[in-house]
């Protein structure tokens, strides 16, 4: 039985993006929510990122002015390595379906991180696009971000702008520099025709990897936690290093693998991966 109807998938394909409830079930909700929790707690005794991932990174990214008092735990990398709830969800729930069936038949998977704006914290994502982080042969990547907290107009929702995955994939690259983010002028015209994605805790927004988008700050007293996962089709292969590497890299969660190479034709400069704990790091120290 299809996940999506031909009316959601054509809302897709046209505007880049699309929310749908209850991607995972109250349970898998309630177990992402304790887990989250849980780091909260342990962040309150470090004072600067910390932990160890994959790659000898930090795991959990702390924001200025992260305190015991007032934690602003902002990134957990790779939680489906930690979490056995995080993995279900990135493997067996709804929303892998969804995207098996925007892109599908055979989906692996890239990577995954929680982006968290806790009340009081101080982080925006500048606008970007996600494919100049993580270029592939071909363009069928999906990102998909399940709401762990209710998605409000006040804590910091996603905001894209609709139909802009079929335009031009834009530099994040600028004066020489990796920025992470696309140019001001073109940042302010994205902000000026944008839609905000909200949602229900439990709730997804699936969104194409050339789609533009950012973020304001959580004015909010409520948390605003997203689980980010990204997805490729299976015969899209990587023209870079995966900016968060993990050990599940590549696991085929739908359909099967073919050993098929699918490309298409574009130009980009390839990313800079960060030595820093997540991204928030690149766009804060270009400015």
């Amino acid at each position: 039985m299809a996940t999506l109807d031909q009316q959601q998938i054509d809302f897709f394909w046209r505007n880049g993006y699309l929310v749908v409830e209850n991607a995972v079930d109250e349970q898998t909700l309630a177990a992402l929510r304790s887990d989250f929790t849980t780091w909260v707690d342990e962040s309150r005794e470090h004072t600067q990122a910390y932990g160890e991932a994959f790659d000898g990174r930090a795991r959990f990214d702390v924001e200025a002015g992260h305190s015991k008092a007032s934690p602003a735990l902002r990134r957990v990398n790779a939680p489906v390595e930690i979490s056995p709830a995080y993995y279900r969800a990135m493997t067996e729930s709804r929303m892998a379906e969804m995207v098996a069936e925007l892109i599908g038949p055979n989906v692996k998977f890239h990577h995954s991180k929680i982006n968290s704006k806790l009340p009081g914290g101080k982080t925006a994502v500048k606008w970007h696009q996600d494919f100049p982080f993580t270029p592939h042969s071909n363009d069928d990547l999906i990102t998909a971000l399940l709401m762990v907290d209710e998605v409000t107009d006040e804590n910091g929702p996603l905001e894209v702008l609709p139909g802009s995955h079929k335009g031009e994939i834009h530099s994040l690259w600028h004066d020489g520099v990796f920025t992470g983010a696309i140019d001001d002028t073109t940042a302010q015209q994205c902000q000026q025709q944008s839609v905000k994605c909200m949602g229900t805790a439990g709730s997804v927004c699936l969104m194409h990897t050339r789609l533009l988008h950012g973020s304001a700050p959580n004015l909010s007293t409520a948390p605003r936690t997203l689980f980010i996962s990204v997805y490729s089709a299976e015969d899209a292969i990587p023209y870079s290093p995966n900016p968060m590497p993990n050990k599940y890299e590549g696991l085929v969660v739908k359909g099967q693998a073919t050993g098929n190479v699918r490309s298409i034709d574009y130009q980009l400069q390839l990313p800079t991966i960060t030595k820093g704990a997540s991204f928030f790091v690149q766009q804060e120290n270009a400015g």
